[in-house]
């Protein structure tokens, strides 16, 4: 006995099967934020210089580091940017 299939040649797309539910938005917990960037910033001030890191850790900390201060209100963001690049500055200069 042969199988008959339905020829759907034109349209190869799957019906949603749940329907349109958006996704749900991701808001990290504020507090968990902080206390990545007290841990950042202490290995930071724990450091000599950069010379014994890994290559491109300061460039990814350059992109980590903002990414997660915007979840921050405003002015605490400001206030720890400020702070990574006073370290940064003092370890570039070593």
């Amino acid at each position: 006995m042969a199988i008959q299939r339905n020829d759907t040649s034109d349209s190869h797309e799957q019906g949603d099967l749940f329907g349109t539910v958006p996704a749900p938005a991701y808001r990290p917990d504020p507090e968990l934020v902080r206390r990545r960037i007290d841990r950042i910033l202490a290995q930071l001030r724990a450091e000599d210089s950069v010379r014994g890191w890994v290559h491109g850790r300061a460039s990814l900390l350059r992109i980590v580091f903002p990414q997660l201060t915007e979840r921050l209100p405003k002015d605490e963001a400001a206030r720890f940017d400020s702070e990574f690049e006073a370290e940064m500055a003092r370890l570039d200069a070593s």
